[in-house]
């Protein structure tokens, strides 16, 4: 899941417990399957004993990030916005531990970082230490030069870098995660917090953007998005999404969304290696289980054995009609 990191972070890891955060704007009634991605990473470092740290995009989500976008993003309204934090917040207490132990996790909306801020405050605190230059070299920026970017989306890295600093003032949060699309807004923390600190140091990693096979963005069938809200996509379409994957997409795919040990998955992949749809199998069943609980699962499972009989019996019968 590794694709890019900054010097320093792995001995960071190793000498003290961090605390790493990955930030997630709003933008729908329900996290999605794509969302997950960074979920794992999240999860993976809690289990690994450090603590995750959620930041509800409440203020970078009334601005739009231009990370991955040919064009203007449409802004939701504040109701909007709102209804969503509220939904996908419960969505993330299923999904990692906030309860119990020293690396529980935290949930911040970053619309209290700037809430009693005015634009003078931002702009003589946040936007000082940053030159146009330095903004118009990140990635999101340029490939927007051309079709055009407006003022509120060219700004978003400064937010996102002033997020940064807040929670390392706040938290002791030193790392900042994230899709490899969000590296340079990763980046813009790190060099602000080094600016603005003495003896500032955070640190950056991001992942690899999942793709499937033949190259189309993950997390998304036919019918458009896969979504963790089982009235948006029901577990059976859940499942059945994992089914309809490409066998050659099951390696990474077991990598990025299984908690099995690196043992039991290859053991696995041998013991399958003629039989996918039986690979496809246990990982439908456990991230179904996951995402929707086991009784959903369970109902799951009953569709699709019936459906398989049926389909049987089908077949059974049209053969029997032909040879009659």
């Amino acid at each position: 899941m590794l694709h890019d990191q900054t010097p320093g972070l792995e001995d960071h890891l190793q000498n003290e417990m961090s605390i790493g955060y990955i930030g997630f704007d709003p933008t729908a009634p329900s996290l999605t399957l794509g969302n997950y991605v960074q979920i794992m990473l999240l999860s993976l470092f809690q289990k690994c004993g450090h603590k995750p740290l959620v930041v509800m995009g409440g203020a970078t989500g009334r601005i739009g990030d231009p990370s991955g976008k040919d064009k203007e993003r449409v802004l939701k309204t504040i109701d909007e916005l709102d209804k969503n934090i509220e939904a996908q917040t419960v969505q993330f207490r299923k999904f990692l531990n906030f309860d119990e132990g020293q690396n529980a996790a935290i949930l911040v909306n970053n619309f209290d970082f700037y809430k009693n801020m005015n634009v003078l405050d931002f702009l003589r605190n946040v936007g000082k230490n940053t030159t146009v230059n330095y903004m118009l070299s990140k990635e999101s920026v340029k490939k927007r030069l051309e079709t055009g970017i407006s003022y509120t989306e060219f700004t978003y890295q400064l937010l996102q870098a002033y997020d940064f600093y807040c929670l390392y003032k706040e938290y002791g949060c030193k790392l900042q995660m994230g899709g490899s699309d969000q590296w340079g807004n990763i980046i813009a923390g790190t060099d602000y917090i080094s600016k603005v600190l003495e003896d500032g140091k955070a640190y950056a990693v991001t992942t690899p953007l999942l793709t499937k096979s033949d190259g189309s963005k993950f997390g998304k069938s036919e019918e458009g998005n896969i979504w963790l809200d089982p009235e948006l996509t029901s577990p059976y379409k859940f499942y059945q999404f994992w089914l309809n994957a490409d066998d050659a997409d099951l390696p990474k795919l077991f990598r990025y969304f299984s908690f099995k040990e690196c043992e039991e998955i290859e053991a696995l992949e041998i013991e399958y290696q003629e039989n996918p749809r039986m690979l496809k199998q246990i990982l439908a069943a456990e991230i179904t289980e996951r995402i929707h609980g086991k009784a959903a699962l369970h109902s799951v499972e009953k569709l699709v054995h019936l459906s398989l009989a049926r389909m049987a019996l089908r077949n059974f019968c049209t053969l029997w009609t032909s040879k009659i």
